[in-house]
């Protein structure tokens, strides 16, 4: 371990131990009864490059991590930390070698994958009141667009334990977290014990891309959300957040390669 990544990785520990945040630590096996927002993403994508087995083997990644997150009750004042719940992914906890984007490409690394879990929960708490305290993004866009059905930038990179997906209930009712892997999706819900006041649509705006002075291309846009009441009547439009990345192919691009997607 780097002495940076060292010193980051201990300062996230002196953070939960004494930063006087109140984390989440309770568990219901029973549902709560409203659903606030669900969500599920394909598990098995081509991508470009990338052997089948990563991806095998990501899954299992998943199943695992589902575990300590499946049910975790989010309290009035309470904070959700991805990595505090899930604990370090090791080898000697099941987790095998899967795909771990790395400074625009990717290589395996024991815990891979599991970014599409912390995607699909940021994803669902932008359509929820609950408070996104810190998110990281995407520094590189590496597979070219295919089949995609959520904004670009619409995720949460991480990275034990110093790039975490932390969540805050501001508000004054309970929330639950449920995630499940079955054999084609892994799939998500925020349910609370009362319903939802307000709906949310989120959509990108100014997305563009622009050519850097040494050739190459970034992309940018901006995150957004349109707010409704029970009702359906619009209230809102509110910011959520910006997204900067390098791309890491052609934009010229229009359409993968027959069999290739975008995970």
């Amino acid at each position: 371990m780097t002495l940076g990544k060292q010193y980051f990785t201990l300062k996230r520990y002196a953070a939960w131990l004494i930063g006087g945040i109140r984390y989440t630590r309770f568990k219901d096996g029973q549902s709560l009864k409203y659903q606030a927002f669900a969500h599920r993403t394909p598990l098995y994508r081509r991508l470009k490059d990338v052997d089948m087995w990563l991806q095998h083997n990501k899954v299992q990644n998943l199943r695992i991590a589902a575990g300590p997150l499946n049910g975790l009750l989010l309290r009035p004042g309470e904070t959700f930390s991805y990595w505090q719940n899930i604990g370090k992914p090791t080898k000697r906890k099941g987790y095998k070698e899967g795909m771990v984007l790395f400074y625009g490409s990717f290589k395996p690394g024991v815990g891979g994958g599991l970014c599409q879990m912390s995607n699909l929960i940021y994803w669902m708490t932008l359509h929820t009141p609950l408070t996104v305290t810190e998110r990281h993004r995407h520094s590189y866009d590496v597979f070219p667009d295919a089949d995609r059905t959520q904004p670009f930038g619409s995720g949460a990179t991480c990275s034990y334990n110093y790039l975490d997906l932390q969540i805050r209930n501001d508000t004054d009712r309970t929330y639950q977290l449920l995630v499940r892997v079955t054999d084609e999706y892994l799939e998500g819900e925020w349910r609370s014990d009362m319903p939802q006041i307000e709906t949310y649509q989120v959509f990108e705006a100014d997305h563009r891309m622009s050519q850097e002075p040494w050739g190459g291309y970034t992309r940018h846009n901006r995150i957004c959300r349109h707010v409704y009441n029970a009702a359906g009547e619009w209230l809102r439009d509110e910011y959520v957040t910006e997204n900067h990345a390098l791309m890491m192919y052609s934009p010229l691009l229009t359409e993968p390669a027959a069999g290739e997607s975008r995970n």
